[in-house]
């Protein structure tokens, strides 16, 4: 059974960086790992997702260029780094899971979310 742990989330001044890590403790085979986020008041968007052996990888536009997704199958662990931060990336930042391609469409898995905050 698949559960997601997530971990590495905080306070950071804006133009910072945080790493978010997300550990499935079932340790079961999940295609796509991915990364959601859900700001007050509105609704959960995508960030990032990245397959099995990472050859398919898939950013929200609005974190091009800033967000790098990972992740490392030995310890069934999915990473995303998040360099050059904006207050406007402030929001609870949820793993999520699913067993089958593709990277986008509705996952059967996630985390309990972890609270980022980027102060201005």
């Amino acid at each position: 059974q698949v559960q997601l742990v997530e971990s590495g989330g905080g306070l950071v001044q804006a133009g910072g960086s945080l790493r978010l890590s997300c550990a499935d403790t079932g340790r079961t085979f999940t295609y796509a790992m991915g990364w959601f986020r859900q700001a007050p008041g509105k609704e959960r968007e995508f960030v990032a997702a990245i397959s099995w052996s990472a050859d398919d990888l898939s950013y929200a536009d609005s974190v091009k260029g800033r967000f790098t997704i990972s992740r490392d199958n030995a310890k069934n662990t999915v990473f995303l780094q998040m360099n050059s931060l904006k207050p406007e990336d402030t929001a609870v930042y949820y793993c999520a899971a699913k067993g089958r391609a593709p990277l986008t469409g509705t996952y059967d898995y996630w985390g309990q979310g972890t609270q980022v905050t980027v102060s201005s």
